[in-house]
C-alpha cells in the first residue's frame, strides 16, 4: 500500500530533526568562528574535511533519477547499466589527479572564472548564462518533480505537497551556505546508503524466499541463475536492450568528454573541493569515487530483484501503469513491500537524496550569480 504508518513517520521525523539540528549547530558555530565573507558561504573555505567533501559530492549527484531510473533499467536490462556509475568512479580519479591541482593553484572559485582566465570574459559569460539556465530550468525542476513523484509512490502524499516540502527543506539547508550543506550531506548520505542497503537486503531476501530459502547470498545466487542475462556487462546484438547502452567505442571515446565535463568542469560538483587544500580535496574526491562503486548495489540490484519477482508471478499489478509494464515503478514498488519502520527509513533515504541535490544546486546557482 502507498501509505506510511505512525512508526514510519517517526523514523522520518527523527531523520528530519537530526539533519535540521546538526545544520543549525554548524551554522551557529560558523557564525561565531568567521566573518560573513562570501567565499566562506559559497566554498566553506578550509572547513570541510575529506570525508565531508566526498559524501557531499555523492549527495549532490545521487537523486531520484538514480533511485527510479537506474533501478528501472536494472529491471529492464540488468547490471550493464552500472557502467555509468563505475565509469564515473574512474573519472573522479582523473579529476582528483589532474584537474583539482590546476583549479587550486589558480585560486578558481567558479567555472566561469576559470574560462575567463583561460579564454576571455565573453566565453565566461556565455557559459555562466548557459549553466544558470540548465540548472534552473532543467535540473532543479526535474529533481524536484521526480523526487515528489517518487515520494508519492511510497507514501501516497499529494505530489504538490511533496514538492513544496522538499523545496522548503532544501532552502533551509542552503541558507547556511556550503559548510552547512557539506556537513549535513554527511548525515544525508548515511541515511541514503544505509536505507538503500536495507532495501537491497530485503529485496534479495524476498527473492531467496521464492526458492524457499533465506538470506542475501541465496537470493543473489537465485537471481543469477534465474536471470543470468541480467548480469551480462556486454550485451549481444540480439539483446532487445542492445541499442539502449553505448558501445565500447563510445565508452573509450566520446563519453569521456561528457564525464570529464560533468565531474571536472561542473560548478555543481567541483564547488565542494574548491575551498580545500590539495590533499583534502583529492582525498574527498577519491572517497566519492569509492562510494560511487557502491551505488549499483543500492539501486541496480533491487531492480533486478524486482524483475525476478515479477517473472515468478509477483508484482503483476503493482508494476503496471495505464495497463502496461513500467520498469520505473520497480523501486517504489519494492519500498512498499518493506515492513513498518524500515519503510520510513527508506522514505528518509529517498528524501535525503533529493534534498541534498536541491540544496547543492541552489548554492551553486548563487555562486555563479555572485
Amino acid at each position: 500500500m502507498k501509505t506510511l504508518q505512525i512508526t514510519d513517520y517517526l523514523v522520518f521525523l527523527f531523520y528530519f530533526i537530526v539533519v535540521a539540528t546538526y545544520g543549525l549547530w554548524v551554522y551557529r558555530k560558523k557564525k561565531k568562528a568567521t566573518t560573513s565573507a562570501s567565499h566562506d558561504y559559497f566554498l566553506a573555505e578550509g572547513s570541510l574535511t575529506w570525508w565531508a567533501i566526498g559524501t557531499s559530492l555523492i549527495a549532490s549527484n545521487i537523486s531520484s533519477e538514480q533511485f527510479i531510473a537506474m533501478s528501472g533499467n536494472g529491471f529492464k536490462m540488468g547490471l550493464a547499466i552500472s557502467t555509468y556509475e563505475w565509469m564515473a568512479a574512474a573519472t573522479l580519479m582523473i579529476v582528483a589527479i589532474f584537474f583539482i591541482p590546476v583549479y587550486l593553484k589558480n585560486k578558481i572559485y567558479t567555472m566561469p572564472q576559470f574560462l575567463n582566465q583561460r579564454y576571455n570574459s565573453t566565453v565566461a559569460m556565455i557559459m555562466a548564462v548557459f549553466w544558470l539556465l540548465l540548472y534552473v530550468v532543467v535540473n532543479l525542476t526535474s529533481i524536484l518533480y521526480l523526487g515528489a513523484l517518487a515520494i508519492n509512490g511510497i507514501s501516497g502524499l499529494d505530489t504538490n505537497l511533496c514538492m513544496y516540502g522538499l523545496a522548503t527543506f532544501a532552502i533551509v539547508i542552503a541558507l547556511g551556505g556550503m559548510k552547512v550543506i557539506g556537513y549535513t550531506d554527511v548525515i544525508q548520505v548515511v541515511f541514503l546508503i544505509f536505507g538503500g542497503l536495507v532495501t537491497t537486503y530485503l529485496a534479495l531476501d524476498r527473492v531467496a524466499d521464492l526458492n524457499h530459502q533465506t538470506g542475501v547470498v541465496n537470493g543473489l545466487k537465485y537471481m543469477m541463475s534465474e536471470s543470468n542475462d541480467h548480469f551480462h556487462m556486454i550485451l549481444k546484438k540480439d539483446n532487445p536492450n542492445f541499442p539502449s547502452l553505448p558501445g565500447l567505442t563510445v565508452l573509450i571515446g566520446g563519453m569521456w568528454i561528457v564525464n570529464l565535463n560533468y565531474w571536472g568542469c561542473n560548478q555543481y560538483i567541483t564547488q565542494r573541493a574548491l575551498g580545500a587544500d590539495l590533499k583534502t580535496a583529492r582525498g574527498g574526491i577519491l572517497f566519492a569515487a569509492f562510494l560511487k562503486l557502491l551505488m549499483p548495489v543500492i539501486v541496480v540490484l533491487p531492480g533486478i530483484a524486482a524483475y525476478v519477482i515479477h517473472q515468478k508471478g509477483g508484482l503483476q499489478t503493482e508494476m503496471l501503469q495505464d495497463g502496461t509494464l513500467n520498469p520505473d515503478k520497480a523501486y517504489p514498488v519494492l519500498l512498499n513491500l518493506l515492513p513498518t519502520g524500515l519503510k520510513g527509513l527508506s522514505f528518509a533515504a529517498l528524501t535525503a537524496a533529493v534534498v541534498a541535490s536541491l540544496a547543492g544546486k541552489v548554492n551553486s546557482i548563487s555562486t555563479i550569480v555572485h
